[in-house]
């Protein structure tokens, strides 16, 4: 399934959504929200992904790979 996520302004009541070249669907579905003006990601969130970014930078080979993650995951619900 392919999949785009954009934000996008309203001028007069319409919107443009211009599609990539390699999006091949004929029919699409459209949901159309609000976003908020301001959002913001939690610091501890921040942390986290700062703190695994610096964990895979420094041994990059302790990274699994989608399936594997997945796997285990699944084992542990």
């Amino acid at each position: 399934m392919q999949a785009i996520r954009q934000f996008a302004k309203i001028k007069n009541h319409q919107l443009n959504i211009v599609l990539p070249n390699d999006f091949t669907a004929e029919d699409v579905e459209i949901i159309i929200l609000p976003t908020s003006k301001q959002y913001e990601i939690p610091q501890w969130q921040i942390d986290e992904v700062r703190e695994r970014t610096e964990s895979y930078l420094k041994n990059p080979e302790s990274a699994s790979d989608i399936d594997t993650f997945l796997a285990e995951f699944e084992n542990d619900l």
